[in-house]
């Protein structure tokens, strides 16, 4: 077994690694499955229900069956919905209902990797101290058995169809996009069997890109991180917008009709004017991250709406939602949190309210992004060998000071690491774009001198 009394399995987005190695190596598997549902069945005092869905990796079903083969052996009930979203086994988790849901995916990661999530009724992840739990048993559990048979369980194709259903009636709400040309990016991923149909089902006109999933296409050159198939096929072809998913559809990005990108910062801020106006925005309080420009600030404060920053994360996000009963979150990557809907970002949901705005406001998705500047802003990321603090870094800590120096109130800086991969993250925004990638190079030599791979 790898790791030791300290081995960290959950990230700021559950278990994430590369399929077949640990801790998504089959026995690793098992265990986690089985230690899901003992420590669920503490808390409940009986077996839980689960459901499992997976996005389009070739890597899913084999790790969805040593999860199932586990959490059935520790005495749960497993049903399957196959290929779905993450937020649409979020919804299957709270409205069957299942005790908990739990999603095989690596999001916008490429093919190799995987991933496992847990929700529970809420649309909650789970809690810090069960996650602490789970990594003990796995670490402690030193039986060199092999994990039992591989679960069959029951594969309900019609859970698919009750999200899709959710969606174009309960969501919508008598939303119609006829008239409106959309072109979609699927990124061969989750979202590929959903997107097209929820659309045309609400009457719009699409064309489709990126939904031929063959199990390690999922994200490559396509979906949320890479635009720019998209952005070509909107701009030549004159449709009226675009929109990109990433491997699990729970976040959405769009491009104008002009082919420029309209980031979740600017969702954010279509979105906060639109329920302000409506009276919707509750304490005129909008949550983002610190990885948000700093034009979405200055936009919505012009509009007398507070923006409230957290650690990069949805899951702090939605803390900082819950805490202070806000109505609307989200992060720049394009996870928008809608706490009236669903504490699960959902890149269909955000696709929807937007378009309702477009719609309600008889202004093209070009004129509204336009409202909000963006600052220049660089973001570059270093492999790293190892995640000390920031500031026990002589070096790195040097740059960073010397640079806040020079951005003197007209900016920011903000280095961290990735909560999911051997990442440090640079970011810097001020008004002078030459100027600040300068700065973000010393910063990034700084950091491979000192921790780099």
């Amino acid at each position: 077994m790898s790791g030791g009394a300290e081995q960290r399995l959950f990230g700021t987005d559950g278990v994430r690694g590369i399929a077949g190695q640990y801790p998504l190596d089959e026995r690793t598997v098992e265990i986690i499955g089985r230690s899901i549902v003992s420590n669920l069945a503490r808390e409940l005092g009986r077996a839980p229900s689960i459901v499992i869905g997976r996005d389009t990796r070739e890597s899913g079903p084999k790790i969805e069956a040593a999860l199932a083969s586990g959490a059935i052996a520790a005495g749960a009930s497993v049903e399957s919905a196959g290929v779905i979203t993450t937020p649409g086994i979020a919804y299957l988790t709270r409205s069957v209902p299942f005790d908990a849901g739990i999603v095989i995916s690596a999001s916008h990661n490429p093919y190799q990797d995987n991933g496992i999530k847990v929700f529970s009724p809420s649309g909650k992840k789970l809690a810090d101290e069960v996650e602490r739990r789970i990594e003990a048993e796995v670490t402690s559990t030193q039986s060199a058995e092999s994990p039992n048979a591989l679960a069959d369980n029951q594969h309900q194709s019609h859970y698919q169809e009750k999200y899709l259903d959710y969606l174009a009636n309960e969501i919508t709400r008598g939303l119609t996009l006829k008239d409106l040309r959309i072109a979609l990016d699927c990124a061969h991923g989750a979202a590929s069997s959903i997107a097209p149909i929820l659309f045309e089902r609400l009457g719009a006109g699409i064309k489709v890109l990126a939904a031929q999933p063959d199990g390690r296409n999922i994200n490559e050159g396509c979906g949320s991180l890479h635009l720019e198939a998209l952005q070509k096929v909107v701009a030549e072809e004159r449709f009226d917008l675009g929109i990109a998913f990433d491997g699990d559809a729970d976040r959405a990005l769009f491009v104008d009709s002009g082919g420029n990108l309209v980031d979740g910062d600017a969702t954010l801020m279509i979105l906060a004017d639109y329920l302000k106006g409506k009276g919707h925005l509750r304490g005129d309080v909008v949550i983002a991250t610190v990885m948000s420009n700093i034009g979405l600030e200055l936009a919505l404060r012009e509009r007398g709406i507070e923006l409230v920053r957290t650690q990069v994360g949805d899951r702090y996000v939605l803390e900082e939602i819950l805490v202070r009963g806000a109505k609307l979150g989200g992060e720049q990557s394009g996870h928008i949190i809608f706490p009236d809907i669903s504490l699960a970002g959902d890149g269909l949901i955000t696709a929807i309210e937007l378009l309702r705005v477009i719609k309600e406001s008889g202004l093209t998705l070009d004129s509204l992004s336009s409202k909000m500047t963006h600052y220049p802003q660089i973001l570059i990321n270093v492999r790293v060998r190892s995640k000390p603090p920031i500031d026990t870094l002589t070096t790195v800590r040097s740059e960073v000071e010397r640079v806040e120096e020079e951005l003197e109130g007209n900016g920011r800086l903000l280095v961290r690491y990735s909560g999911t991969e051997n990442l440090a993250r640079v970011m810097i925004e001020g008004q002078d774009e030459a100027k600040i990638k300068e700065q973000a190079n010393k910063i990034v030599e700084a950091l491979r001198n000192e921790i780099g791979e």
